[in-house]
């Protein structure tokens, strides 16, 4: 049996704000309303589904492989809005991107704390996004 990752829930500070980021981003077509979620769809069936939340936010790292063209977009948005970047996940090395496994990777934040990260090459040597 193949087991496939379907969705996550994302708790945020603001769901518009949250969604409208993430799908502006990598991209994406806007989020859609799902109940109290607002859902962005991914590749392969899966979504992130964005929450309303009014305590703290435990902020999670959401990585997604991206192809080449769609790295330098994302990496274009992060530069032209001015947003904080690293290319490792320790953000000692600000304003740059990675080269690891011969593909390019960048980390930056969403607006409700989240670390998120574009590759193009899975770590240790997977196929292209």
């Amino acid at each position: 049996m193949a087991v496939h990752f379907n969705h996550t829930i994302v708790h945020s500070a603001d769901r518009e704000d949250e969604a409208t980021f993430f799908t502006d981003m990598f991209g994406l077509p806007p989020a859609v309303e799902f109940g109290h979620f607002l859902v962005a769809h991914l590749a392969d069936q899966a979504s992130i589904d964005f929450t309303q939340t009014s305590g703290d936010i435990d902020a999670l790292h959401l990585a997604f492989l991206v192809s080449e063209d769609e790295f330098t977009a994302i990496h274009g948005r992060i530069v032209e809005r001015g947003l904080d970047h690293w290319a490792d996940p320790a953000q000692k090395r600000p304003g740059e991107i990675n080269h690891h496994d011969g593909g390019r990777g960048v980390y930056f934040t969403s607006p409700s704390g989240h670390f998120l990260e574009a590759i193009t090459r899975p770590y240790g040597g997977g196929e292209p996004g």
